[in-house]
């Protein structure tokens, strides 16, 4: 049986994505934060649904900003299963709000979760990859990791980071037989993580007038949409992760944009031939390029 680890399965992709493999024959190890106090609920009810329907999933208790907590989990799987074939780092949450006005802590935390958290995470079972015949990650970045939107200065920087990191690893790991793709989400209803959280300094806020209300704004306008008969469809993600995985390794996209793309689609196409000339000939590494 192959075997997956989701991050950030308390809600929103990570839960329904751990089900649909789960429904697609995957053991799906589900991680969240503190199974058995705030998110409870979420694992009672994964629990329950994978009782009923006689799925093989396994809620685990895993924070990605603790090095610890990742070397627990990586003990359990190697015990159990001893390798994995996928591993979907879809964590993270994003700062909505005025870049200057925030503090250097709030940006550190940013960063952590949607950065190094998946950093930890792939560093971590890279070892039990290697030891599937088709080892796979996929990261969950966003369309602001390849176009900038004003307000989430700091979520963009964070995504653009992972896109650049999920790019090189790919290019590294191929020799290895494992592959790396990256799912480009457009704004979903699922339990969105966007987050208005309040910038820490508030003094600086004041000194921008009117347009300090636009973050708040631009919620409004996320939530009106995520209510709309044109909101897409969050199954649309685990669908996509399905469709990489069956792919022939070598063959998976390195970018899939899902939902509305602002464009994303067209700067990929642009971008991707002067990325891999760049590899092939400055490089001199051909060979990581089929």
């Amino acid at each position: 049986m192959q075997n997956a680890i989701i991050t950030g399965c308390s809600s929103g992709f990570g839960y329904i994505t751990a089900l649909e493999l789960a429904r697609n024959g995957y053991k799906v190890w589900a991680t969240m934060r503190d199974p058995n106090g705030r998110n409870k609920v979420k694992r009672d009810d994964l629990k329950s649904i994978a009782s009923e329907e006689n799925l093989n999933i396994v809620v685990a208790d895993l924070d990605v900003t603790e090095e610890g907590s990742f070397q627990d989990l990586q003990k359990w799987v190697s015990r159990e299963d001893g390798k994995l074939d996928l591993l979907v780092n879809n964590a993270g949450y994003g700062l909505l709000g005025i870049s200057e006005a925030y503090s250097l802590d709030q940006v550190k935390s940013q960063f952590d979760t949607n950065f190094f958290g998946a950093v930890r995470a792939s560093q971590t079972f890279l070892p039990l990859l290697r030891k599937s015949s088709d080892g796979i990650i996929i990261n969950i970045s966003s369309l602001a990791g390849r176009i900038v939107f004003p307000y989430f200065g700091f979520y963009c920087a964070s995504k653009f980071a992972l896109e650049a990191y999920s790019e090189s690893l790919k290019y590294e790991l191929k020799p290895l037989g494992v592959d790396v793709s990256i799912i480009e989400p457009g704004p979903y209803p699922t339990n969105p993580n966007i987050k208005r959280i309040a910038e820490d300094h508030q003094e600086v806020v004041e000194k921008y007038g009117d347009s300090a209300q636009t973050p708040d704004a631009m919620i409004k306008g996320f939530e009106d949409f995520f209510t709309s008969d044109t909101a897409p469809d969050p199954k649309e993600l685990p669908d996509t992760i399905l469709n990489i995985i069956r792919m022939p390794r070598g063959k998976r996209p390195i970018r899939q944009v899902i939902g509305m793309d602002y464009g994303t689609n067209e700067l990929n196409e642009k971008v991707a031939p002067i990325q891999e000339n760049h590899v092939r000939n400055n490089m001199q590494m051909g060979h990581l390029i089929d």
